[in-house]
């Protein structure tokens, strides 16, 4: 069915701004339960059929949850854009509120119809998974905060002193409360689908694929059902090269971009560092190109890529990785 009514919305965490781009009006909810009763009956007024209306937001995290859930459940299909997406579409604009960014998002929704792909419903257990991965990694950053400000503590303080001791004690904290976490990931991939704990273990048979590696991955990819290959899922974590030319004068390196997940590209970096030392081919082809000159940074990015690579071979034949290294004679 051909969509006729394309709304934008700019989600706060209290509250929603509408805007319906071909009947110029805008409506305010508030982000519950009775607001998105609100949107039905404001829908029902405005005499649009909610299978022709297609709705598109911004990634706002956990602010839009409920009225994703809410919008599966009605079966009202929206995107979600990336912010920066959206900003850089707009070209040169000037001031802003809700309004007028939920207008703006409408606009952008209207102008790209053609390429936007309705969001399909996520598995209850990658939500819970992306849920506590989140959780983790938050952690992780408070106690590396706490680590390096107990170094520069340490060069004016002696060690009693209530200021480090009191640190010590919250790292000690953080430690088990990401431990528990650990744990508690381990448990929802016991539960989960089958799927998802064949492709786990799949995946933690690479070397430099360790849990944390392997249980991002299938929260990013939605247990590889949200990129067609390893080279979109590459371009994702910002490990994927592109031409920088134009006409005669311009003629760059290819570079990556900076446009990525940063989280995820420093996880698959430090499984990169870890296949180096432990994988006979990887520490080989490591040893060839810095030997020849080729730069450390641009080496270890091919090496993000040949575990990306190799991520998505032993899923899509759904075999284990095997080591198949012989050294030349």
């Amino acid at each position: 069915m051909k969509l006729l009514h394309f709304l934008g919305a700019d989600l706060s965490k209290d509250s929603i701004d509408l805007f319906c781009y071909e009947l110029k009006i805008h409506v305010h909810i508030k982000n519950s339960s009775a607001g998105f009763k609100e949107l039905l009956h404001w829908l029902v007024r405005l005499q649009l059929n909610k299978d022709r209306v297609f709705l598109v937001m911004e990634h706002t995290g956990l602010y839009s949850y409920r009225l994703e859930r809410f919008l599966f459940q009605q079966q009202i299909s929206f995107a979600k854009v990336s912010a920066l997406e959206i900003k850089r579409s707009l070209g040169l604009i000037r001031g802003k509120n809700d309004k007028i960014d939920a207008e703006r998002i409408a606009r952008y929704a209207f102008e790209k119809k053609d390429r936007l792909v309705a969001e399909k419903p996520t598995h209850p257990v990658i939500q819970r998974l992306q849920m506590l991965h989140s959780t983790r990694e938050r952690l992780m950053r408070y106690r590396t905060s706490l680590t390096c400000a107990i170094k520069q503590y340490r060069c004016v303080l002696s060690s009693p002193d209530p200021i480090i001791k009191t640190q010590l004690t919250l790292i000690s904290q953080i430690s088990e409360r990401i431990q528990l976490m650990d744990q508690q990931i381990k448990h929802c991939i016991a539960q989960a689908d089958p799927s998802v704990q064949q492709n786990f273990s799949l995946l933690t048979t690479i070397k430099g694929v360790g849990d944390v590696i392997a249980t991002a991955t299938i929260v990013k990819t939605k247990n590889f059902t949200a990129f067609r290959d390893a080279r979109k899922f590459s371009c994702f974590c910002g490990s994927a090269p592109f031409d920088h030319s134009s006409g005669k004068s311009i003629r760059k390196k290819t570079r990556i971009s900076h446009l990525a997940d940063k989280t995820m590209k420093t996880l698959l970096t430090m499984g990169a560092r870890t296949a180096i030392q432990h994988d006979k081919e990887l520490k080989a082809f490591y040893e060839r190109r810095l030997a020849i000159g080729k730069s450390k940074n641009s080496t270890i990015n091919i090496v993000r890529n040949k575990i990306i690579l190799r991520m998505f071979a032993v899923v899509n034949r759904q075999t284990p990785f095997i080591q198949q290294y012989s050294k030349a004679v």
